[in-house]
């Protein structure tokens, strides 16, 4: 028994890690010229070797555990010895490692490619970015340097739509207040001798004094300001198509707003001259009230002002289309700068899926190079085919019981339990070696 204990300290300690079944499945009788000679032989070896043994240990079923640790230290030595064997053995774990190596390979290419999609990525990024800036800078200079970029529009147009809408908003509500006040006095007022005659004219409360005296007469005050607005805004229309024709309705147009005016003038004079006419005086006609200072002030506050506000309506809506071509052009850089920071939003997600994709190599290239160290660790170590062990333990197992059974000389009850605690080491030691599970394989590498 010392003798026994002495030997399996001094065999290789080893450490056992279990191989899947689907790695190897090799035949175990072709590693040599002469396997199978050499198989019947080792199978002999191990069955005497069972029977010497239980002769020194009287057949003891805890002596058999630790005689079955040494048969099985000594079948790795002999497994390990039988180079040839353990190079067909490895043989799937090499292909594996070279696959392994083949795929990092195709995997580190495909990194590359991915790090320089995701540098390009950023580059477009930068790209669009440096547009949007110099965008905005457009946006920003268009009104002060129209000609810059292509665009017909008058330097400082909207400075001029704003002092000539300034101007143009004060002569409005003359106009409404003149023509509101003349053609009040024109058409509804009842002149008063003792008043004179500019009060006469130009009556402060003719908007009141109108609707008081009737709906009719109040809106016919109220509204005829705005026949006059509409003749100055059918002038500009007319006049922005240079033809004849417009040019033919233009004049026809001003030649209407000067005889309302005149209009205007004379019924108020006439009533002027009623009221201060005497039995001598001539009938009131047009030659008379040309002669009169009052009807040419009256066409004149009215009809020239109407002009001024005619040339400074023209001017705000030149000045406004103008502003409108810039405010155009800023609006379609605004629309520019939307589509490119959508092109910018498209590239950002480009950029998360590739970074996603490039973890994802990374980690496959980890995952690869961890197999291959794997690999190489069951390639640098000892390939034990355990369904073989299970072969020889089994011969050495029945050298052993057979000299249970013909040498001992005990009662046979006795020699059955015997038989029985050794069939269950036996067992024990099948399944602590991993001889009695689905793998075919297992791997020991040597403890340094």
């Amino acid at each position: 028994m010392n003798t026994m204990t002495s030997n399996i300290k001094n065999l290789f300690r080893l450490k056992p890690v279990p191989i899947d079944n689907s790695k190897d499945n090799s035949v175990k009788s072709d590693f040599e010229p002469n396997s199978e000679s050499t198989e019947e032989s080792r199978k002999r070896t191990y069955h005497e070797s069972g029977y010497r043994d239980s002769s020194r240990n009287s057949g003891n079923h805890t002596a058999l555990s630790i005689c079955l640790d040494a048969i099985y230290s000594k079948f790795q030595n002999e497994e390990k010895e039988l180079v040839e064997k353990q190079h067909k053995l490895k043989e799937p774990y090499l292909n594996e490692q070279k696959n392994k190596e083949t795929e990092i390979k195709g995997l580190t290419v495909s990194l590359d490619n991915k790090e320089d999609q995701l540098k390009n990525i950023g580059e477009d990024i930068e790209n669009v970015q440096r547009k949007i800036e110099k965008i905005k800078f457009e946006i920003n200079d268009l009104p002060r340097n129209p000609e810059a970029y292509n665009v017909k529009a008058t330097k400082g147009a909207s400075t001029k739509f704003w002092i000539g809408l300034i101007i143009l908003i004060p002569i409005s509500l003359y106009l409404f207040t003149f023509y509101i006040s003349t053609s009040y006095s024109a058409f509804f007022k009842s002149f008063d001798a003792n008043g004179n005659i500019i009060q006469s004219v130009l009556d402060a409360q003719a908007f009141n004094k109108a609707w008081d005296e009737g709906p009719l007469e109040g809106a016919f005050v109220t509204l005829i300001p705005f026949v006059f607005l509409g003749l100055g805004y059918l002038i500009h229309m007319f006049g922005e198509n240079k033809s004849f024709t417009n040019y033919s309705k233009v004049a026809l147009l001003f030649i209407i707003t000067f005889v309302f005016d005149a209009i205007l003038a004379y019924e108020i004079e006439s009533k002027l001259y009623e009221l201060n006419k005497t039995f001598d005086s001539p009938p009131f006609d047009l030659s008379i009230a040309f002669t009169k200072n009052q009807f040419w002030g009256i066409i004149f506050a009215g009809f020239i002002v109407y002009i001024i506000w005619g040339l400074v309506f023209d001017f705000v809506m030149k000045e406004n289309k103008e502003k409108d071509k810039i405010k155009h052009e800023q609006s379609k850089r605004q629309k520019d700068i939307l589509i490119h920071q959508e092109k910018i939003q498209d590239f950002e997600k480009q950029r998360d899926e590739t970074r996603n994709n490039i973890g994802n190599i990374k980690e496959l290239i980890a995952k690869a190079k961890g197999r291959i160290e794997e690999l190489q660790n069951i390639i640098d170590g000892t390939i034990i085919p355990t369904k073989d062990y299970k072969l020889y333990a089994s011969e050495y197992m029945q050298g052993w019981i057979t000299f249970i059974s013909e040498k001992l000389a005990i009662s046979y009850p006795v020699k059955q339990e015997m038989i029985e605690e050794c069939k269950k080491q036996y067992t024990y030691n099948l399944n602590k070696v991993g001889a009695n599970s689905d793998s075919q394989n297992s791997v020991y590498m040597s403890i340094l």
